[in-house]
Protein backbone atom coordinates (compact mmCIF):
# COMPACT_ATOMS: atom_id res chain seq x y z
CA UNK A 1 0.00 0.00 0.00
CA UNK A 2 0.86 3.04 -0.84
CA UNK A 3 1.65 5.87 1.81
CA UNK A 4 1.68 9.49 1.39
CA UNK A 5 2.19 12.20 4.34
CA UNK A 6 1.82 16.04 4.14
CA UNK A 7 4.71 17.78 5.02
CA UNK A 8 4.84 20.05 7.93
CA UNK A 9 6.10 23.12 9.01
CA UNK A 10 7.57 25.85 6.89
CA UNK A 11 7.74 23.36 3.83
CA UNK A 12 4.01 22.76 3.57
CA UNK A 13 3.18 27.10 3.61
CA UNK A 14 2.25 26.54 0.03
CA UNK A 15 1.40 24.01 -2.07
CA UNK A 16 3.61 21.60 -3.65
CA UNK A 17 5.60 22.90 -6.58
CA UNK A 18 5.11 20.46 -9.59
CA UNK A 19 6.68 19.81 -12.53
CA UNK A 20 5.02 21.30 -15.98
CA UNK A 21 3.41 18.97 -18.36
CA UNK A 22 5.55 18.34 -20.52
CA UNK A 23 8.33 17.51 -18.26
CA UNK A 24 6.01 15.21 -16.63
CA UNK A 25 5.69 13.51 -20.03
CA UNK A 26 8.95 13.36 -20.36
CA UNK A 27 9.32 11.81 -16.83
CA UNK A 28 7.35 9.04 -18.01
CA UNK A 29 8.66 8.20 -20.76
CA UNK A 30 12.02 7.61 -19.66
CA UNK A 31 13.01 4.08 -19.25
CA UNK A 32 13.66 3.68 -15.39
CA UNK A 33 11.69 2.27 -12.05
CA UNK A 34 10.47 5.05 -10.13
CA UNK A 35 6.20 5.23 -10.18
CA UNK A 36 5.11 9.29 -10.98
CA UNK A 37 4.04 10.09 -7.39
CA UNK A 38 7.52 9.07 -5.71
CA UNK A 39 8.70 11.44 -8.92
CA UNK A 40 6.38 14.48 -7.67
CA UNK A 41 7.84 14.19 -4.02
CA UNK A 42 10.92 14.37 -5.18
CA UNK A 43 10.63 17.05 -7.20
CA UNK A 44 8.54 19.10 -4.94
CA UNK A 45 11.80 18.35 -1.93
CA UNK A 46 14.14 19.40 -4.92
CA UNK A 47 12.67 22.58 -5.55
CA UNK A 48 11.71 23.32 -1.75
CA UNK A 49 15.97 22.60 -0.87
CA UNK A 50 17.16 24.52 -3.96
CA UNK A 51 15.65 27.71 -3.94
CA UNK A 52 15.70 27.66 -0.02
CA UNK A 53 19.82 27.31 -0.43
CA UNK A 54 20.61 28.21 -4.19
CA UNK A 55 22.64 24.95 -4.40
CA UNK A 56 22.86 22.11 -6.35
CA UNK A 57 20.70 19.35 -5.85
CA UNK A 58 22.50 15.28 -6.10
CA UNK A 59 21.76 12.24 -6.33
CA UNK A 60 23.35 8.82 -6.98
CA UNK A 61 21.84 6.51 -9.08
CA UNK A 62 21.26 8.05 -12.41
CA UNK A 63 20.72 4.46 -14.42
CA UNK A 64 19.30 6.39 -17.99
CA UNK A 65 17.65 9.73 -16.40
CA UNK A 66 14.04 9.32 -15.56
CA UNK A 67 14.28 10.73 -12.10
CA UNK A 68 17.28 13.24 -13.55
CA UNK A 69 14.66 14.72 -16.01
CA UNK A 70 12.87 15.81 -12.14
CA UNK A 71 15.68 17.04 -10.63
CA UNK A 72 16.90 18.85 -13.73
CA UNK A 73 13.65 20.29 -13.80
CA UNK A 74 13.68 21.58 -10.21
CA UNK A 75 17.42 23.11 -10.52
CA UNK A 76 16.37 24.86 -13.61
CA UNK A 77 13.43 26.34 -11.75
CA UNK A 78 15.67 27.24 -9.09
CA UNK A 79 18.74 28.83 -10.68
CA UNK A 80 21.05 26.07 -9.98
CA UNK A 81 22.18 22.84 -11.55
CA UNK A 82 21.45 19.18 -10.77
CA UNK A 83 24.68 16.79 -10.39
CA UNK A 84 24.18 13.11 -11.27
CA UNK A 85 26.71 10.77 -9.96
CA UNK A 86 26.99 7.22 -11.75
CA UNK A 87 29.45 4.54 -13.01
CA UNK A 88 26.86 3.86 -15.60
CA UNK A 89 27.47 -0.20 -15.36
CA UNK A 90 24.70 -1.04 -13.92
CA UNK A 91 24.04 -1.95 -10.28
CA UNK A 92 23.93 -5.54 -9.23
CA UNK A 93 20.48 -6.00 -10.24
CA UNK A 94 20.71 -5.11 -13.35
CA UNK A 95 23.55 -7.18 -14.70
CA UNK A 96 22.64 -10.50 -17.20
CA UNK A 97 21.02 -13.00 -15.25
CA UNK A 98 18.87 -10.43 -12.97
CA UNK A 99 15.47 -9.43 -13.02
CA UNK A 100 16.28 -5.86 -14.00
CA UNK A 101 19.04 -6.44 -17.01
CA UNK A 102 18.29 -5.18 -20.04
CA UNK A 103 20.37 -6.62 -22.94
CA UNK A 104 19.95 -3.21 -24.84
CA UNK A 105 21.53 -1.49 -22.40
CA UNK A 106 25.13 -3.81 -23.27
CA UNK A 107 28.05 -1.75 -24.88
CA UNK A 108 28.97 -4.21 -27.62
CA UNK A 109 32.66 -3.84 -28.04
CA UNK A 110 33.35 -4.16 -23.89
CA UNK A 111 30.49 -6.48 -22.56
CA UNK A 112 29.65 -4.49 -19.87
CA UNK A 113 26.37 -2.33 -19.16
CA UNK A 114 26.89 1.31 -20.31
CA UNK A 115 23.40 3.78 -19.74
CA UNK A 116 25.74 6.64 -20.20
CA UNK A 117 24.43 7.21 -23.69
CA UNK A 118 20.60 6.44 -23.18
CA UNK A 119 21.31 9.05 -20.15
CA UNK A 120 22.50 11.31 -22.43
CA UNK A 121 19.79 10.93 -25.35
CA UNK A 122 16.90 11.46 -22.28
CA UNK A 123 18.23 14.28 -21.21
CA UNK A 124 18.60 15.74 -24.70
CA UNK A 125 14.86 14.32 -25.09
CA UNK A 126 13.78 16.64 -22.41
CA UNK A 127 15.23 20.25 -23.52
CA UNK A 128 17.41 19.74 -20.29
CA UNK A 129 21.40 18.65 -20.81
CA UNK A 130 22.22 22.41 -19.75
CA UNK A 131 20.94 21.79 -16.61
CA UNK A 132 22.53 18.90 -15.30
CA UNK A 133 26.24 18.28 -14.61
CA UNK A 134 27.16 14.70 -14.96
CA UNK A 135 30.03 13.30 -12.88
CA UNK A 136 30.62 9.47 -13.94
CA UNK A 137 32.29 7.33 -11.67
CA UNK A 138 32.26 5.75 -8.31
CA UNK A 139 30.53 7.50 -5.53
CA UNK A 140 32.69 7.19 -2.68
CA UNK A 141 35.54 8.43 -4.93
CA UNK A 142 33.84 11.40 -5.87
CA UNK A 143 32.00 12.28 -2.37
CA UNK A 144 35.99 12.33 -1.47
CA UNK A 145 37.24 15.10 -3.98
CA UNK A 146 33.90 17.09 -4.10
CA UNK A 147 34.60 20.32 -1.80
CA UNK A 148 31.08 22.00 -2.09
CA UNK A 149 27.48 21.57 -0.12
CA UNK A 150 24.66 20.32 -1.75
CA UNK A 151 20.89 21.48 -1.02
CA UNK A 152 19.89 17.68 -1.51
CA UNK A 153 21.33 14.36 -1.65
CA UNK A 154 19.05 11.67 -3.39
CA UNK A 155 20.76 8.37 -2.73
CA UNK A 156 18.84 6.05 -5.26
CA UNK A 157 22.81 3.99 -6.22
CA UNK A 158 23.19 0.53 -5.36
CA UNK A 159 21.07 -1.43 -3.04
CA UNK A 160 23.65 -3.60 -0.98
CA UNK A 161 24.78 -2.70 2.47
CA UNK A 162 28.32 -1.70 0.77
CA UNK A 163 27.33 0.64 -1.65
CA UNK A 164 24.50 2.12 0.43
CA UNK A 165 26.59 3.15 3.44
CA UNK A 166 29.08 4.06 0.87
CA UNK A 167 26.51 6.37 -0.57
CA UNK A 168 25.19 7.90 2.87
CA UNK A 169 28.82 7.78 4.28
CA UNK A 170 30.33 10.00 1.25
CA UNK A 171 27.72 12.69 0.93
CA UNK A 172 25.79 13.92 3.79
CA UNK A 173 28.90 15.26 5.07
CA UNK A 174 28.43 17.49 2.09
CA UNK A 175 24.68 18.50 2.86
CA UNK A 176 24.11 21.85 3.66
CA UNK A 177 22.52 22.31 7.17
CA UNK A 178 19.17 23.45 6.03
CA UNK A 179 19.03 20.48 3.43
CA UNK A 180 17.22 17.66 2.17
CA UNK A 181 18.13 13.86 2.23
CA UNK A 182 16.00 11.34 0.22
CA UNK A 183 16.18 7.40 0.44
CA UNK A 184 14.48 5.69 -2.23
CA UNK A 185 13.36 1.83 -1.91
CA UNK A 186 12.74 2.21 1.67
CA UNK A 187 11.28 -1.01 2.32
CA UNK A 188 10.41 -1.75 6.26
CA UNK A 189 8.90 -5.13 5.12
CA UNK A 190 11.46 -7.79 3.94
CA UNK A 191 9.09 -9.54 1.70
CA UNK A 192 8.69 -5.83 -0.21
CA UNK A 193 11.94 -5.29 -1.11
CA UNK A 194 15.99 -4.83 0.03
CA UNK A 195 16.89 -3.36 3.10
CA UNK A 196 20.10 -1.57 2.65
CA UNK A 197 18.07 1.31 1.68
CA UNK A 198 15.60 1.11 4.50
CA UNK A 199 18.97 0.18 7.22
CA UNK A 200 20.13 3.50 5.75
CA UNK A 201 17.14 5.40 6.54
CA UNK A 202 17.05 4.21 10.24
CA UNK A 203 20.60 5.66 10.52
CA UNK A 204 20.05 8.94 9.37
CA UNK A 205 17.18 8.89 11.70
CA UNK A 206 19.21 7.81 14.67
CA UNK A 207 22.01 10.40 13.16
CA UNK A 208 19.97 13.57 14.06
CA UNK A 209 16.96 13.24 10.85
CA UNK A 210 13.56 13.49 11.04
CA UNK A 211 11.11 12.77 8.38
CA UNK A 212 9.26 14.93 6.55
CA UNK A 213 7.01 13.20 3.97
CA UNK A 214 6.63 9.17 2.95
CA UNK A 215 5.48 8.47 -0.96
CA UNK A 216 5.65 4.97 -1.59
CA UNK A 217 9.42 3.64 -0.89
CA UNK A 218 10.57 7.45 -1.35
CA UNK A 219 11.63 9.34 2.56
CA UNK A 220 12.56 12.78 2.50
CA UNK A 221 14.10 13.95 5.60
CA UNK A 222 15.70 16.94 6.94
CA UNK A 223 18.21 17.43 10.33
CA UNK A 224 16.37 18.30 12.93
CA UNK A 225 16.73 21.76 14.88
CA UNK A 226 19.14 21.83 17.62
Amino acid sequence: MIETREQTGPDHAAPAPAPAPEVLAAFSAADGFMPVDEGLALYAAAVTAAERTGLPVLEIGTYCGRSAILLADAARRAGTVALTVDHHRGSEEQQPGWEYHDASLVDPEVGLMDTLPRFRRTLHAAGLEQHVVALVGRSPQIAAVWGGRVALVFIDGGHTDEHATGDYEGWVPHLAPDGLLVVHDVFPDPADGGQAPYRVYLRALAEGFEEVSVTGSLRVLRRRAA
